[in-house]
């Protein structure tokens, strides 16, 4: 008898422990949709079309970026001058940001796979009658499984969704923010760049001013005021040169921490900042921002999200069913026999009152939030937009046939004349050449902050990849 009661217990320990332990995913790997769909109402197949769908882009996007991340880091070492699509290839390989966000989704997805299980069934030994010396003694293998109503997986599932594409959304939103980051520190190097000449050909004209004016002096051709005026000016082109590099180091450090690379040195970069900003119009702009961006997707998820929950609030007080059954020997009959028992809870103190409350309330919260987030973006489109149309009348103000840089040019080239004629000293050319080169500073930095606000509206006001969770 003892021997029969072994063989029962271990029995039963070994099938409570043959699936005591799951196989292990791997950080990035996707349960497979039928499996989980089976434990409960499964969604409509357009619906689950849907999820695999994305689940396959998902992995599709994320070994993409695995594989751009072996490759780039040896271009990056290796050139020279790099472009922006290299840029951009580097940055969404490198920027830690991404990973995190995908980390995310994977996260999420693995709750909606969770929160779709059902309850594991009871396993177990019953013996009765223990004081009868072995002469009535009832012994058997106990079951039980408690049973989930009301569609709750289902609702589980439902809102363990809506969470995913929230978590997809914010995912676009952040490879948004850092390829806009990418390109705003592209021209902001450009843009540096261009300083930097500018300020090398000034300090050039004031060094030759500069000996022109020595030679003059110690021939007695000019005042020892002259020659002062000269020097300082040599001191401003010399300094001005020295804060446009250190500008250019500065953006291009700014710029290898959005690509993920902070340590590797800086390189020229190749582009044209005269073709970079098209003309944008608000109309089309909000059109499009309200359309495309990932701040809306995300706020009308989070809608549907909050109308899940309350489902599966109003769901929760429809009581679960919990099955009991034993199968067992009698000793006193000398034969087997079962038992059956079925309960449930009665909802009459708690019907989830408090949860089906709070469920409403923040679905009412998240529709705010949506007309909110709308007004946000036309409230951030407008100022951005703003920036954009007054640097535009600069630059054309600048740029157009008979503006300031032709005149300036012009009049650097008249006074270039006089001084070879003798008609006008080195100083008053050197003066002439600080003004153009004035003017043509004033004119880069218009068309940076024209191509700034482009970038930004073009990027859906999505930037600032790197100041955590937005």
């Amino acid at each position: 008898m003892r021997t029969a009661k072994f063989i029962v217990v271990s029995l039963i320990f070994c099938l409570a422990g043959c699936r005591s332990a799951p196989h292990a995913l791997t950080p990035f790997q996707t349960a497979a949709p039928p499996a989980m769909a089976a434990t409960n109402a499964a969604p409509s197949s357009s619906a689950a079309s849907s999820e695999d769908v994305r689940a396959v882009t998902y992995i599709q996007d994320t070994a993409r970026a695995d594989r751009v991340d072996q490759l780039l880091p040896l271009s990056l070492e290796t050139a020279s001058e790099l472009t922006l699509p290299q840029l951009e290839q580097i940055a969404l390989a490198n920027n830690p940001t991404l990973s995190e966000a995908r980390a995310r989704v994977e996260a999420i997805r693995g709750k909606r796979v969770q929160v779709g299980l059902p309850p594991n069934p009871h396993v177990g030994f019953s013996d009765q009658q223990l004081g009868s010396g072995g002469q009535a003694e009832q012994y058997g293998i106990y079951f039980g499984q408690e049973v989930i109503r009301g569609g709750k997986l289902r609702l589980n599932r439902a809102v363990a969704s809506q969470e995913i594409e929230i978590a997809e959304h914010e995912w676009s939103a952040q490879q948004q923010r850092v390829l806009t980051d990418v390109r705003l520190g592209f021209y902001e190097v450009l843009i540096a760049q261009r300083r930097v000449e500018v300020c090398e050909t000034l300090l050039g004209v004031a060094d030759e001013a500069m000996k022109m004016t020595e030679t003059m002096f110690v021939a007695k051709e000019t005042s020892q005021i002259e020659l002062i005026r000269t020097q300082v000016e040599q001191q401003s082109a010399r300094l001005t040169l020295t804060n446009a590099r250190t500008s250019n180091a500065a953006a291009w450090s700014r710029l290898a921490a959005v690509l993920g690379t902070p340590e590797v040195e800086s390189r020229h970069l190749i582009g044209e900042l005269e073709s970079a900003a098209l003309d944008l119009h608000a109309e089309e702009s909000l059109a499009r921002l309200l359309k495309e961006s990932p701040e809306m997707g995300a706020a009308i998820a989070e809608v549907d999200r909050a109308r899940c929950a309350v489902q599966r609030a109003c769901a929760e007080p429809i009581p679960n069913l919990n099955l009991q059954t034993v199968a067992q020997y009698d000793n006193s009959l000398d034969s087997a026999n079962g038992n059956l028992q079925m309960t449930m809870p009665i909802p009459w103190l708690n019907r989830n009152q408090g949860e089906i409350r709070q469920t409403r309330a923040e679905l009412m919260a998240a529709q705010q939030s949506l007309g909110r987030i709308e007004l946000d973006l036309k409230s951030r489109l407008a100022t951005v937009y703003q920036q954009y149309a007054s640097a535009r009348n600069q630059v054309q103000e600048y740029g157009m046939q008979g503006g300031i840089l032709d005149k300036s040019k012009s009049m650097l080239e008249l006074v270039q004349k006089g001084a070879e004629a003798g008609e006008l000293n080195y100083l008053d050319l050197a003066i002439a050449q600080r003004q153009n080169s004035q003017n043509n500073l004033a004119y880069v930095e218009a068309l940076g902050q024209m191509c700034m606000a482009f970038i930004e509206i073009e990027g859906l006001l999505l930037k600032d990849s790197l100041q955590g969770r937005h």
